[in-house]
């Protein structure tokens, strides 16, 4: 059974950092590729980052350069790296899976999800 459970969020001042981890269990983790989703309240849920079973990746262009995905193959899990955080980061933030090679950020195409962290930017 597939299991992915996100950790990390928080609550950070405007220009602040943070750190999102998701423990992937239940599958043969290098065989999926990953990504990371956020919905804010009351918005869709939006694509963040994809990294694909060989760490190519891909980023929205609102995160660009200040936010950088990256998976460990070994501990089975997936990171976001986020700085200089704006207010309009403020989200619950998804890991998601999907198998085989993949790194668009369409939700849809995702097969399997965690149940979110918080991260709340304030100034």
């Amino acid at each position: 059974q597939v299991q992915l459970v996100e950790s990390g969020g928080g609550s950070v001042q405007s220009g602040g950092s943070l750190r999102l981890s998701c423990a992937a269990s239940g599958y043969t983790y290098n065989t999926y590729s990953m990504a990371w989703f956020r919905q804010a309240p009351g918005k869709e849920r939006e694509g963040v980052a994809a990294i694909d079973t060989v760490g190519r990746t891909n980023y929205a262009d609102s995160v660009k350069g200040r936010f950088t995905i990256s998976r460990d193959n070994v501990k089975n899990t997936l990171y976001l790296q986020m700085i200089s955080l704006k207010l309009e980061d403020t989200a619950m933030y998804y890991c998601a899976a999907t198998p085989g090679w993949w790194l668009r950020l369409h939700a849809g195409d995702y097969h399997y999800w965690g149940q979110g962290t918080q991260v709340t930017v304030s100034s």
